[in-house]
């Protein structure tokens, strides 16, 4: 309950938001809903967490790992937050990890993202543009056409 309240006051997790009344990330909850602009497939596999990490106390790294997925994407918000717990867990669990810095933000103050940038790319895995991703994607594709 510590999250986002350290001294007590205010709003945690699990606690109800003022006005709506939804619980903060909790499942079900308004606060911990899909976004309506994103596409969900019924294909999709959804993870839902409960800890700053999507790893923690949640069957994630056993569904990569029955994949065979070793290289991992983030993005999101808060960067420095639950991106950042996500994504350092999955570096000490042996995963790729790539940040895309143009898909991830925070509300915390800007010396919070660059510090989250910095020990990323010091630390943790690699930060680069969704354009580069985007390109490489393509340009795999490309080839892998030709091969065939």
């Amino acid at each position: 309950m510590h999250v986002y309240k350290p001294s007590g006051a205010g709003v945690g997790l699990g606690d109800a938001l003022p006005g709506s009344g939804a619980k903060v990330l909790e499942r079900g909850s308004w606060s911990a809903a899909i976004v309506d602009e994103l596409a969900v497939d019924s294909s999709d596999i959804q993870v839902a967490k409960y800890r700053m990490s999507g790893f923690q106390d949640t069957e994630l790294d056993s569904i990569l790992r029955n994949l065979g997925v070793t290289t991992l994407m983030f993005a999101g918000v808060n960067a420095d937050q639950c991106v950042l717990c996500t994504l350092q867990d999955a570096n000490f669990r042996g995963y790729d990890c790539l940040l895309l810095e143009d898909c991830a933000a925070t509300t915390s103050p800007d010396y919070c993202l660059a510090a989250t940038l910095y020990n990323v790319r010091q630390c943790f895995g690699f930060v680069l543009g969704s354009e580069t991703i985007t390109a490489e994607l393509g340009r795999s594709e490309r080839n892998q056409r030709d091969v065939s």
